[in-house]
């Protein structure tokens, strides 16, 4: 049984199938709902039901008080329909957004390869099948005993669209990224769906361009970037990419090879724990204090990208707004668990950060 849900303001209509979430109807029809942590912790996917009934399965009560509740407001990641609904969305327009609806594939492993001491790499061939996605976006993962999905970036760029490449960091005690390195083997297939999220190039902006990651948060940088080269983006582009010790860095050679090919593209690698004895003769230091030695601590007429670690963010953009670079040219990537999603409280201060 399916019921139609109706999203204002753009006054778009599409059926939802019984048990699916709001959240999932829209994403899988190309509407994107902001959204964060998917588990009904966070709250960021807030939405007014001003006609029709829904339940609103495990969301928060801490996300989503009982006087919201009363107010009409649900969680879209958690509430499903029960009749005809109509919601009042915050339904972001962005030029450089394409609506791709999300949907679901099956992988075959042809690539496994460790990049580090506890990064795999991961390449997935779909089989005759491809992947329409922007460089910068994510899918989600089924793997086998491992309960719900995984959140991986794609690390290739969109213009190989028969592959998906992804780079796993093994979490100490993680079920998913533990599957990834002890148990993944070639051959085997992996289901997955995508693409999901809005950490894409603003190419319309145009201007100078920062990527400022930490650890496996290079993935999302290095589709971009790929991307950006190939289509001949004629604009600097720097890539600051932090990790702790030399033993933790790799794709030092591919991005050492593009800065060699593509004269406006910068490759700065930085180690923030290494051996003050060894011979590394680069950068030290954390990501944010490289980023305001390269730039002198001004970074205006800049638009910056941030994936990684929160902890890394956060300093990130401290320290680009204190070198007057606004909100509207700071774009973030972050991945929530059911763990850490209701931690901490989202900044009443930023729309997007």
């Amino acid at each position: 049984m399916t019921h139609q849900l109706t999203i204002e303001p753009i006054g778009d209509a599409i059926d939802v199938a019984e048990g699916q979430t709001i959240l999932d109807a829209c994403l899988r029809s190309g509407i994107y709902l902001p959204h964060a942590c998917g588990h009904g912790l966070c709250g960021t996917c807030k939405t007014q039901v001003t006609d029709g009934e829904i339940d609103h399965g495990e969301a928060s009560a801490f996300a989503l008080m009982d006087f919201e509740r009363d107010d009409g407001y649900v969680l879209a990641c958690t509430a499903t329909l029960m009749s005809d609904v109509t919601i009042e969305a915050d339904v972001e327009e962005d030029p450089d957004a394409r609506r791709i609806p999300v949907s679901d594939f099956e992988g075959e492993v042809v690539g496994l390869d460790d990049l580090t001491h506890d990064v795999k790499g991961v390449r997935l061939a779909l089989n005759g099948e491809s992947i329409d996605f922007q460089a910068g976006q994510y899918v989600m993962a089924k793997l086998p005993g491992v309960e719900g999905a995984r959140a991986f970036s794609i690390a290739n760029a969109p213009s190989d669209a028969s592959h998906v490449e992804l780079q796993v960091r093994r979490v100490p005690g993680g079920a998913g990224t533990g599957y990834v390195h002890e148990k993944l083997r070639l051959g085997e297939r992996v289901r997955f769906s995508g693409p999901y999220g809005r950490f894409v190039v603003r190419k319309s902006r145009g201007g100078p361009l920062i990527f400022l990651a930490g650890g496996t948060g290079v993935s999302s940088p290095r589709a971009m970037i790929l991307d950006l080269l190939e289509e001949g983006y004629a604009e600097p582009i720097t890539l600051v990419h932090g990790v702790r010790t030399q033993a933790d860095l790799y794709g030092r050679e591919d991005f050492e090879a593009l800065a060699k090919k593509h004269p406006n593209f910068r490759y700065v690698p930085s180690l923030s724990n290494e051996p003050e004895s060894s011979a590394w003769a680069g950068e030290r230091g954390f990501v944010h204090d490289v980023a305001k030695r390269l730039y002198g601590g001004v970074f205006e007429g800049l638009t910056a990208y941030l994936c990684g670690p929160p902890p890394m963010i956060e300093a990130c953009i401290g320290a680009l707004m204190q070198g007057r670079l606004f909100e509207k040219h700071i774009f973030t990537e972050k991945f929530f668990t059911a763990q850490d999603a209701g931690s901490k409280p989202k900044s009443p201060l930023f729309k997007r950060l």
